[in-house]
């Protein structure tokens, strides 16, 4: 007899519409093969927003736009974290529903002194970005994804390594013949961070430059991008596995492709904001960038641009003050749409298998985060589960629940305790993911649609205030 695992799984492949579930994945697989950055996202995402009628924040602050339900408005930071306000029934005073995700994922960046030249060969030195295994970006295919701000004012966009035309980059490793040394290190000595450089070219400039090989590069830079090598001071490029996100399996079943953690999340939130169009709360959904690092920085979470963006939404709407300000964020309830663990069967001494989450089990709720004894986490309270759990099965959805791991093995967070202490509800919901933070993640296809489900019915729920 089947176990209730093995039940639940079944009954979200035969419960989901089949064609509907497809066709979003592919537009989700289109989705995070282009836009691997946050920049990216933003980007993209913006243009997504103004062909369905959505208006700038700031354009409709210097017009004097009065919001009325169902209009939608969006607003960014530093190009690099968007937030999506969906205009309710109800009056932003009772509060809002939030969706929260994070568009920032692991990677390598490119030092501001970036190429060398070193025995005919140039490199590019970077410095990793976010919690990674050095040893998982040898030897693959890597792309350069970015912006060079000049000094003129203008910015050029770089995206070298994705069209089949294109040369790729990547780090070298040493082969096993002489890894002898090697061999013998812990694993996480293996490859040191200071050796994380891309090879990126080979054949010298014609003359005498005392570097030939670098000059040549510097000369294709200039010639097709403009840009010089003072330029990387002011750039910020990104390297990320190469190529396109790929159907997983046999059965097609799962989705593999860089950034899943957390655009997993992230692009369901967008969606489900795009596609509830009159909700009864004001609906948001705010992608964020820096979670990787601590949410630091002026495009992170603990930064005030969302707090900063509500009072002007508020202003709009003839509400604001700074006591009404803080009364809507403890109005606020917030699904902190963030990826989970996936049981791995090679793996299984890591995970308490009866609170672990898996894939194809539907969405996860993690009640906390942290680390060990729950150190750093967003401990969602009772009440406010008991909430969602009423939410998602009036609706329908597959859900499960879990931790990340045994008590003592490791940790992490997400933004849930940032939101957390602005006095609003919150709780950890998102999509389980294999080889998280490795350069290729792993998905369920049902997953990512229950996920996608799950926050239209977050955002259409409609019940008193939060008090």
């Amino acid at each position: 007899m089947a176990d209730k695992k093995e039940q639940k799984n079944a009954e979200i492949w035969e419960k989901s519409d089949a064609e509907a579930l497809e066709a979003f994945c592919r537009d989700y697989r289109m989705f995070i093969t282009e836009h691997k950055t946050e920049r990216e996202c933003v980007a993209g995402m913006r243009a997504t927003l103004r062909k369905n009628g959505a208006v700038d924040l700031a354009d409709a602050v210097s017009e004097g736009v009065v919001p009325k339900a169902g209009d939608l408005f969006y607003t960014d930071m530093m190009k690099k974290s968007l937030i999506v306000f969906r205009i309710g029934q109800r009056p932003v005073t009772d509060g809002m529903q939030l969706l929260g995700a994070h568009i920032d994922s692991p990677r390598l960046d490119l030092k501001q002194h970036a190429l060398y030249e070193d025995r005919d060969l140039a490199l590019f030195e970077t410095h990793y970005y976010g919690g990674i295994k050095k040893y998982q970006w040898v030897t693959l295919p890597l792309a350069l994804h970015g912006a060079v701000a000049k000094k003129d004012g203008s910015v050029v966009t770089v995206s070298v390594g994705e069209n089949p035309e294109d040369p790729v980059f990547g780090v070298t490793d040493l082969l096993i013949h002489l890894a002898g040394k090697q061999m013998n290190k812990k694993l996480s000595e293996g490859v040191e961070g200071e050796k994380l450089n891309i090879l990126v070219g080979s054949r010298p400039i014609a003359g005498d430059a005392a570097e030939p090989v670098k000059a040549n590069i510097l000369a294709i830079l200039k010639d097709r991008y403009g840009i010089e090598e003072d330029d990387f001071l002011s750039a910020e490029i990104e390297v990320v596995p190469a190529g396109a996100a790929r159907e997983y399996g046999f059965d097609r079943s799962m989705i593999m492709g860089y950034g899943q953690d957390d655009r997993v999340c992230a692009y369901p939130s967008f969606r489900a904001i795009l596609d509830e169009e009159v909700p009864s709360f004001t609906s948001v959904c705010l992608l964020t960038d820096k979670e990787e690092i601590g949410s630091v920085g002026a495009t992170g979470m603990h930064s005030r641009f969302f707090e900063n963006s509500v009072a002007e939404l508020m202003n709009l709407a003839g509400c604001y003050s700074e006591l009404n300000l803080r009364r809507v964020l403890t109005r606020t309830r917030v699904l902190s749409s963030d990826v989970s663990a996936a049981f791995d069967p090679d793996f299984p001494d890591v995970m308490e298998k009866n609170n672990c989450s898996y894939l194809g089990l539907g969405p996860v709720f993690n009640k906390y985060t942290g680390s060990r004894g729950k150190s750093g986490s967003n401990d969602a309270n009772a009440e406010y589960i008991a909430y969602l759990r009423k939410v998602m099965d009036g609706a329908g959805i597959t859900y499960q629940s879990g931790e990340l791991g045994k008590v003592d093995e490791g940790g992490g967070g997400t933004i849930a305790y940032i939101l957390a202490n602005l006095g609003m509800q919150v709780i950890d919901f998102g999509v389980a993911v294999l080889n998280m933070h490795a350069p290729w993640e792993i998905t369920s296809k049902a997953d990512i649609y229950e996920a996608y489900r799950a926050y239209r019915a977050f955002l259409a729920s409609a019940s008193e205030p939060c008090v």
